[in-house]
């Protein structure tokens, strides 16, 4: 009988970092995995985009609740659905490149607010 050779490939550990700051983007699920993923090392690449994400997600329901305000809270929840869509894909990018870059417009005010945020 043939004996296989398997050889198991860890992951580098940019590539943790870097996976967790990408799952961190992926839905208000995948903010929770990335946080729990990131818990026990505390990578501070990973930690930023976290908070990032975390501000983007209580910016969606911030603009989920005014959108209960009939025809202003509609206008402001559409354009404010896109931009924060743009911003979501402006951290996904930062993150996959490697890059600890604020998301425009409110980014640095979300590093700020949830610094505590580990």
């Amino acid at each position: 009988m043939e004996t296989e050779n398997k050889t198991v490939i860890e992951p580098q550990p940019a590539a943790v970092k870097n996976s967790t700051a990408i799952i961190a983007y992926l839905t208000i699920i995948g903010l929770v995995v990335a946080f729990v993923m990131n818990n026990e090392k505390k990578e501070p690449f990973a930690s930023f985009h976290i908070r990032q994400s975390l501000g983007l997600m209580v910016t969606g329901i911030a603009l989920s609740i005014i959108n209960v305000i009939p025809i202003l809270g509609w206008i402001i929840s559409i354009i404010g659905f896109f931009i924060v869509m743009y911003m979501l894909i402006m951290g996904l990018i930062n993150a996959i490149n490697n890059k600890e870059k604020a998301v425009p417009i409110l980014g640095n005010k979300f590093a700020e607010w949830f610094k505590s945020v580990q």
